[in-house]
């Protein structure tokens, strides 16, 4: 929804239609972004944890989001310190048999996803597809004794393909540990997709995305404050609810990069109220006062608690003479 409301707002704005399925995975100010750990506001990535480590990590690549989406969760951080010293050069890349780096090599050499054993499980012991899926879905179930049950057609094929069987008794038992956490490269890159599309619209339209991702929290006052701050750090004004500027969803101000608070932001104001609002706004134009006001729209649903909570947010200061005194 956040996506496709910052599209709307983005082709309102600059006249075309951005074709987000198609926006370009190698995109450097949106590594950048990643870089600068400034992911507020994007998906799965936002958290205080997920931002220092991408001010370390320093991701460059797409294969570097998808990885850290499925390390950061209990059991699978304790990799997350080599997986960054690994990528930025200061811990060697090793592999336990050379014809590991084939499926290793995105990943620094660390076992990240259950896709990674099933091949591996493919190319060192002549496991079958069939096998290969065995051992994922009893990785994936934590059944252990399941795995156990495959161990032993595990160093059979190694041996026979010419594997040392301590060797390969040791990448069994890390696969073991694997198993309390593992996880699916399918998913963690759906979700890095995802992270990425958020990110990109952040890094080259942020009034538009900011303005979306507000909207989306209109309901919940502690997120609209930590994005409230966000857009005062990107240089954006977040400002006051305008009675006659405002929309229901947060906007972007025609000319600037500044944001008109949304009216659905504004706590025990409902939507049949601000339906009316725009409706009367729409047909008679804008309001010139609060009597103005008064008179055109429907009592019974911009009622006194309306008035009163529209009052408080500021949404009738425009009527207030600048030049009057105090």
């Amino acid at each position: 929804t956040i996506l496709k409301d910052a599209v709307a707002l983005i082709q309102k704005r600059h006249g075309f239609e951005l074709d987000i399925d198609h926006i370009p995975l190698d995109d450097k100010p949106t590594y950048a972004l990643f870089q600068r750990g400034e992911t507020i506001g994007i998906f799965q990535y936002e958290s205080p944890g997920m931002q220092k480590y991408m001010r370390e990590l320093k991701p460059t690549v797409f294969a570097d989001l998808i990885a850290m989406n499925a390390l950061y969760r209990p059991g699978p951080m304790d990799y997350i310190p080599s997986f960054i010293h690994r990528k930025q050069g200061v811990e060697p890349i090793t592999y336990d048999l050379a014809d590991m780096e084939e499926y290793l090599k995105d990943t620094y050499g660390i076992t990240v996803y259950q896709e990674q054993v099933m091949l591996l499980s493919r190319s060192l012991a002549n496991f079958t597809r069939g096998q290969s899926d065995s051992l994922r879905k009893a990785m994936g179930k934590k059944k252990i004794e399941e795995m156990e049950k495959l161990k032993a057609d595990f160093l059979k094929g190694g041996v026979e393909n010419g594997h040392s069987k301590e060797v390969l008794e040791k990448i069994w038992m890390d696969w073991e540990d694997f198993a309390k956490y593992a996880f699916n490269k399918s998913h963690a890159a759906c979700y890095a997709l995802i992270a990425y599309w958020t990110a990109y619209l952040k890094s080259h339209y942020q009034d538009a995305f900011m303005a979306a991702l507000m909207t989306s929290d209109s309901g919940d006052t502690e997120r609209l404050t930590i994005e409230i701050s966000e857009c005062n750090r990107m240089g954006i004004d977040v400002l006051r609810p305008d009675i006659n500027e405002s929309f229901q969803e947060f906007a972007v101000v025609k000319g600037t990069r500044n944001i008109r608070f949304g009216l659905a932001g504004i706590k025990s104001v409902g939507s049949t109220a601000i339906d009316d609002i725009i409706k009367q706004r729409k047909q008679d134009g804008l309001f010139t006062s609060v009597e103005d006001f008064a008179r055109r729209v429907n009592s019974r649903v911009c009622n006194r608690k309306v008035y009163e909570s529209l009052i408080k947010a500021g949404a009738f200061d425009c009527f207030i003479d600048k030049s009057a005194p105090a």
